[in-house]
């Protein structure tokens, strides 16, 4: 499960696309490559892994293409990866622990929004297997420097690894994946939509609205 905050609209920019060589003109066409950076993430993708043509294309692009200026654990600011959870409580932990973060760096007292969760099947089986390796990899469960993650991440996708598999730092018991290979991402589908209320310390509040 993947949580995107709905102030973000869908935009079925890769969806309705046919043919590979379309991309490019319905990228510039949308607006998508007017960031540099956005553009420039978008060559790092080798056309035949692009995914386009089926529905919430551009979701699982849109992970890929407009990452975090900090990146990720797993992936650097360059190119971003689709990152979800295997239940659904671990994907609230993931969101809240992010929300946290934001509302004591701003003073606030709590921060919150709505959520709609993605469903995926990831195909392939190149995934490298992290679970239960916290104590010999310290540094890559840092809960807040990323940067020894980032270098495994990118080096396993320069290797051709389809992602990684990995507990949650947030969520005792909880299991995350990172996948690298948009086109691996399939069956995509909205599953439901979240109301969180995240306080800078004490009990998160999530509610299912849909």
């Amino acid at each position: 499960m993947r949580l995107i905050p709905t102030r973000f609209p869908p935009i079925a920019a890769f969806d309705d696309v046919a043919r590979a060589e379309d991309l490019d003109a319905v990228m510039e066409l949308e607006g998508w490559t007017n960031d540099r950076l956005v553009a420039e993430r978008a060559a790092r993708i080798p056309p035949a892994e692009r995914v386009y043509g089926r529905p919430n294309s551009s979701i699982v692009m849109a992970a890929f293409l407009h990452a975090s200026p900090a990146g990720g654990r797993f992936s650097g600011p360059e190119l971003g990866a689709w990152y979800a959870s295997l239940t659904e409580r671990a994907a609230i932990a993931e969101v809240a622990a992010g929300l946290r973060r934001e509302a004591r760096r701003a003073g606030l007292g709590s921060l919150g929004g709505t959520y709609r969760a993605y469903l995926a099947t990831l195909e392939g089986d190149g995934y490298a297997d992290l679970r239960g390796a916290a104590g010999q990899l310290p540094a890559i469960y840092d809960p807040s420097d990323w940067s020894a993650g980032q270098r495994l991440g990118e080096r396993l996708r320069a290797d051709g690894a389809d992602g990684i598999v990995y507990d949650s730092v947030r969520l005792l018991g909880g299991v995350n994946v990172a996948a690298f290979r948009p086109y691996k991402i399939v069956e995509v589908v909205v599953s439901s939509t979240f109301s969180l209320e995240v306080p800078a310390t004490g009990r998160i509040t999530a509610r299912r609205l849909s």
